[in-house]
């Protein structure tokens, strides 16, 4: 067996996974093979055997399902998967109704199929380690845990129990395991694993799954219980609020959840069986797989980070936390930053104009952790701990000796220019210099540095303590170094780093753009508001295009406007703005609605109410006898992002499909159903796609446009797995 090694030795059987060739075992199709063969080598042994232990000879567990092997699959594949799945779980039974002990030894992470794998053991040992984590994360995946772990889990912790584990993907560690009942005992290092087993089974000779006792009864009841019954009834409503019909897998979930609790086990297995095929190979699942797995994998392992030489050896620059970053501008995001920076044990010098500004932004700390502590999640020494971390001040000279200093001051190139020069020179030797803005091109900002080489864009979005995306711009001098610093410090702040090249908007703040200045086009066109807002809507985005506008400020957008414009015309260039941009424009000049923060925009902002667009905008807007269709206004919102993230892509701005993917979820929304923009495309099929936007530029114009070049770039870009 290639997979997994068998031995018997003084009546115990033990089964490990070792999975050749890589560094975490899966269920691939040579593992499932594998395990049928040891099942039936078990069975074999049956009488000779007094216990079976499984265990791993990574420093996992088991990581779960061969997801490459899932990107593979098709249609028409469904019911092999059927069949595989079924015959996993045959093996699973077989081994845990054999009559004899089996222990699960569980020194490393086990999620997934991994989980449902431990799960075959009547009595489960893990080492105790918070770093450890066990749990079912498909849904996360577009999919539902489908070899035994709904029904297994249901049974284990009830119907309502189990829920945040399997519609929410919420993990859990050793000793949560433990308490949840989970696992049964916890050993301090994983030399102990088999000699509690080895205990268990010499205490256990007979040993069987609890819900193969005939008395057996889920926690809290069946659906028949009138309390589960009562939450059953209101669950699928609340779960299509969340998913909008989107995302099929917690639905399934849930229907798989509430249909095997009505019947026996070996039934629920086979419901859940067939929720699995239908769902492993439908298109949300494999974009999910792809996005959240795979591109997401590739960003945490860095193959994003160039990896420079130092000093021109064969050594490369080594992983980098700064020990003392600076910030210039206590505002909303400065203060944030800061906090984000505290939070993770980083020095922090936070500083503004006035020393009450600066101090206004440390408080920002304290309000942020404040509910932590009132909730007993944080003791009220950790927040002293982290706000004393940050130093308030008004003096440049306060920032010397900084690894890094980040200026977060308003999008205005000759302020930003003002502070790099005074503040340049307080870093440390071999220390870098940032910009955050949104915005303004990185390389003419670097033009104020003395040392543009180690000038570089770290573009954090608002709020800073929630956004986890971090867009990091090289400018056209910004050396390997710095970008592998700034993507290390970015990573020490627990959030995700995409790498983009240098030029106006950078990738997410362009492509943000097209999305709102197409909504505000299809008001232009006279369609109402409020369908333009529930287009958005239903489309996947968190909210719609107008009401994103309002937040981020209409005023921002029209002094970006202005900015580019007076930039073309120093380049002997005319701006041409778009008709969604006018229509801001129009907003902000004419009638002096300037977002939210001005407490008005396209919507009033009643106080103590709910929001409410602006009546007049359909007197000023609306035609009477504008016609639209819903899909195609979905189209447009979705198509015009992708169109600008593949010109992105095509340009260099982006240089790889997953910055693009997750910078387009995590930094603009982009629909998490569709596996990010590029992805949204190789679903729907390149020539498809392009079809598509063929004729939404015949009636909407060149914004849809996919020349010869940029289907090129899409082309060169097709993942293969």
């Amino acid at each position: 067996m290639k997979n997994i090694h068998y031995a018997l030795a003084d009546g115990i059987a033990t089964i490990t996974f070792d999975e050749p060739g890589s560094p975490v075992n899966t269920m691939c199709a040579d593992w499932q093979k594998d395990l049928t063969e040891v099942t039936a080598q078990v069975v074999k042994d049956k009488d000779a055997i007094k216990g079976i232990i499984l265990a791993s000879n990574k420093t996992t567990f088991f990581a779960g399902a061969d997801l490459k092997g899932t990107m593979r699959l098709k249609a028409s594949d469904a019911p092999a998967v059927f069949t595989e799945i079924e015959l996993i779980k045959k093996n699973f039974r077989t081994l845990e109704t054999l009559g004899k002990p089996v222990v699960t030894l569980l020194g490393g992470a086990a999620l997934g199929g991994g989980w449902e794998v431990a799960l075959v053991g009547h009595y489960r040992v893990a080492v105790d380690s918070k770093k450890i984590q066990f749990g079912l994360p498909e849904v996360t995946l577009g999919l539902i845990p489908g070899a035994s772990g709904i029904t297994k889990m249901v049974r284990l912790l009830g119907l309502l129990g189990a829920q945040p584990y399997i519609l929410e993907s919420k993990l859990f560690n050793p000793r949560e395991a433990q308490e949840l009942g989970l696992v049964h005992e916890l050993v301090a290092d994983a030399s102990q694993l088999r000699e509690k087993a080895l205990a268990f089974i010499a205490a256990n000779p007979k040993s069987a799954q609890p819900w193969d006792d005939k008395a057996y009864k889920i926690p809290g009841g069946t659906p028949s219980n009138p309390k589960i019954a009562g939450a059953l009834t209101v669950a699928p409503a609340m779960l299509r609020k969340t998913t909008r019909g989107l995302y099929p897998a917690p639905e399934a979930a849930l229907a798989v959840m509430a249909e095997g609790a009505m019947v026996d086990f070996d039934t629920a297995l086979r419901i859940e069986s067939r929720y699995l095929a239908k769902l492993v190979v439908s298109p949300v699942a494999r974009n999910m797989i792809n996005t959240f797995f795979f591109n997401m994998n590739a960003i945490k392992s860095g193959q994003s980070r160039p990896s420079p030489l130092k000093d021109g050896a064969t050594v490369e620059v080594p992983r980098y936390k700064p020990a003392k970053v600076g910030i210039l501008g206590a505002g909303m995001m400065g203060a944030g930053i800061a906090y984000s920076q505290a939070a993770r044990g980083i020095a922090t010098v936070l500083k503004d104009v006035s020393l009450d500004k600066a101090q206004h932004g440390k408080a920002y700390s304290i309000k942020l952790t404040q509910p932590h502590v009132d909730k007993g999640r944080l003791s009220p020494h950790d927040q002293t701990e982290l706000v004393k971390r940050i130093t308030a001040t008004d003096r440049m000279e306060d920032l010397n000796g900084c690894d890094l200093i980040i200026e977060a001051v308003f999008e205005n190139r000759e302020l930003k220019a003002e502070v790099t020069k005074q503040a340049e020179p307080m870093l440390a030797d071999g220390g870098f210099f940032a910009s955050n803005t949104s915005t303004l091109p990185i390389s003419g900002l670097a033009a104020a540095s003395a040392r543009p080489e180690k000038f570089i864009g770290i573009h954090f979005f608002s709020p800073v303590d929630k956004m986890k995306l971090v867009e990091i711009i090289r400018g056209k001098q910004t050396d390997d170094e710095t970008v592998a610093r700034a993507f290390d410090y970015v990573q020490a702040l627990g959030k995700i780093p995409i790498v983009v090249n240098d030029s106006r908007g950078f990738y997410t703040s362009r492509t943000f753009g097209t999305f709102v200045m197409e909504g505000a086009a299809m008001l232009g066109e006279g369609i109402p508001a409020s369908v333009v807002e529930n287009a958005g809507i239903q489309a996947g985005m968190p909210v719609g295009p107008l009401a994103v506008l309002d937040e981020t400020a209409l005023s921002l957008s029209v002094h970006v406007l202005d900015q580019t414009r007076a930039d073309y015309r120093a380049e002997g260039k005319t701006h041409i703005a778009t008709p969604g941009e006018l229509l801001v424009e129009r907003m902000v000049k004419e009638h002096d609605r300037n977002g939210r923060a001005a407490e008005g925009g396209f919507y009033d902002y009643p106080a103590g109410a709910k929001k409410i667009l602006w009546p007049q905008l359909k007197p000023l807007f609306e035609k009477p006898g504008a016609t639209w269709d819903m899909q195609e206004l979905k189209d447009r919102l979705l198509y015009r992002q992708a169109i600008e993230t593949a010109r992105c892509l095509s340009e260099g701005v982006l240089t790889t499909v997953h910055d693009a993917n997750i910078g387009s979820i995590f930094g603009i929304g982009f629909p998490a159903w569709t596996g990010g923009a590029m992805q949204f495309i190789y679903s729907m099929g390149v020539d498809a796609f392009t079809a598509r936007s063929a004729e939404l530029a015949a009636r909407f114009g060149t914004g849809f446009e996919v020349t010869d070049k940029v289907k090129a770039a899409i082309v060169k870009h097709t993942p293969v797995y």
